[in-house]
């Protein structure tokens, strides 16, 4: 059973967390009406955000270890591409929906990405 996926497309963009937060390379669990979502910067420039909860068994993804740029699921390891959301090891077979990430004025602000 996927968990994630009842997650609603959203068309705008929401500030979620200020950008400098986000200079401790550690996974951070915010909410965007409703959903949690993991967001963690990637490479130099990059803000990354996905489901915070594993489309397996519903795990917090935003409590996993980081593994460059993979986040492992702290209940049964399965891990996921911070960018893209794709599975790189199970046992989770479904990708977790990704989030359109940019910054404005010093915030953080996702919408969900328009090819989940």
């Amino acid at each position: 059973m996927n968990r994630t996926a009842f997650e609603a497309p959203r068309e705008r963009y929401a500030p979620v967390i200020d950008v400098e937060n986000l200079e401790d390379g550690k996974l951070h669990r915010v909410e965007l009406e409703g959903e949690s979502v993991v967001v963690a910067r990637c490479g130099d420039d990059e803000v990354c955000a996905i489901s915070a909860v594993c489309s397996h068994m519903g795990g917090p993804l935003d409590e996993g270890k980081r593994d460059g740029e993979v986040v492992v699921c702290p209940w049964h390891g399965s891990r996921f591409d911070l960018r893209t959301g794709a599975v790189e090891g199970g046992p989770a077979v479904y990708p977790q929906p990704r989030y359109e990430t940019r910054v404005r004025a010093g915030k953080v602000e996702i919408r969900a990405a328009k090819d989940t």
